[in-house]
């Protein structure tokens, strides 16, 4: 590895990270992890060079690929190195600091999270950089949300009124997804619904598939438990044909669960068991926390599942789930309930 190696291959990481949110989302995912250990010897170059702009560039191009593809532990370490070398942008820091804090979010390490959002909080407020502000509100607000529901909420609010006051539509987009899931953890659904829904529409229009999916997972979250199963099914199983489409496996367990929710609600406990196992297998695998609007719902599935169909039938279908690989836990996910109907009520939603 040489300085030009590594510039090449930090300028391959930010064209694929940029393309990683759009309709080339699939190729571009594919191609980091063709590159990825070239990646990680070209940031470790950087580290090693002390060039600390260059280690932050990489590392926060590198964010999404960590996130799509359950890599936690491994973003948080390069995180941590390229944070610890001295001096280097703010800017990069402040974002780096942002995005470092979803690595321990989604391991359930609350405190360290905290920890990263409001570094990057202070950042922002130092530099008057609205975007950083509300990105970094949004993640204290995701943490929040865990064990403080009114407070994650203010959170939220406070989020979308500084990207509101600075036009800033990404900011405004992640505010809106977080005042949705505090409405549904609160029970609000008909807020929650209209908060979901206008972040769907949103980021349809950016043509951010990641997003889309995820906000379709929420909000079929939120019309199962207003009684619209068609609906909460068709936005699920959307969620997870795009996910599939793109090559992202953060989605797929939030899927499966929403599925199995879904398949309960409907009688159809065996399917529901199995869906449990296989969403289990994909969160352990990784050493994942379910976020605070799933927790919920996951182990309201764990109380109701044994006594509707009996423990040892529960716990048979749900080992089968667990030990199914992942593409054959997918092909499960899509079978039953199917239909052209319930693909054009995605569509609407």
């Amino acid at each position: 590895m040489n300085a030009s190696e590594a510039k090449s291959l930090l300028s391959t990481a930010e064209e694929a990270s940029a393309a990683s949110r759009g309709p080339d989302a699939k190729s571009a995912l594919e191609r980091l992890d063709r590159e990825y250990e070239e990646l990680l010897a070209a940031i470790q170059w950087f580290l090693d060079h002390r060039s600390a702009d260059e280690a932050l560039r990489l590392a926060n191009a590198l964010y999404r690929f960590w996130i799509t593809k359950q890599r936690f532990e491994e973003g948080a370490l390069w995180f941590d190195r390229a944070l610890g070398l001295p001096r280097g942008d703010d800017r990069l820091r402040g974002n780096a600091f942002i995005n470092a804090g979803f690595m321990p979010f989604w391991l359930g390490d609350d405190d360290r999270a905290a920890e990263l959002f409001r570094r990057g909080l202070d950042m922002g407020r130092r530099l008057e950089d609205a975007p950083m502000i509300s990105q970094a509100l949004g993640g204290l607000a995701r943490v929040a949300l865990r064990s403080d529901v009114p407070e994650g909420r203010r959170l939220a609010r406070e989020a979308l009124d500084v990207s509101d006051a600075a036009g800033e539509e990404a900011g405004r987009s992640n505010a809106l997804h977080l005042l949705g899931v505090g409405a549904q953890i609160a029970g609000d659904l008909p807020e929650a619904r209209d908060w979901m829904t206008q972040r769907l529409a949103l980021v349809r229009a950016q043509g951010n598939q990641f997003l889309v999916a995820s906000e379709a997972g929420n909000l079929s979250m939120v019309e199962r438990q207003l009684g619209n199963l068609d609906a909460a099914e068709s936005l699920a199983r959307g969620g997870l044909e795009i996910s599939e489409a793109i090559g992202d496996r953060f989605m797929t367990p939030f899927a499966f669960s929403g599925l199995a929710a879904i398949a309960t609600e409907r009688g159809e406990f065996e399917r529901a068991a199995t869906l449990v196992g296989a969403a289990e297998a994909l969160m352990e695998a990784q050493h994942m926390a379910w976020p605070p609007d799933e927790r919920p719902h996951y182990e309201r599935l764990l109380a109701v599942l044994p006594e509707s169909m009996g423990t040892p039938d529960f716990e048979r279908a749900r080992v089968a789930g667990h030990s199914m690989t992942t593409t054959a836990a997918v092909d499960f996910a899509f079978g039953g309930r199917s239909g052209s109907d319930t693909s054009r009520s995605f569509e609407r939603a």
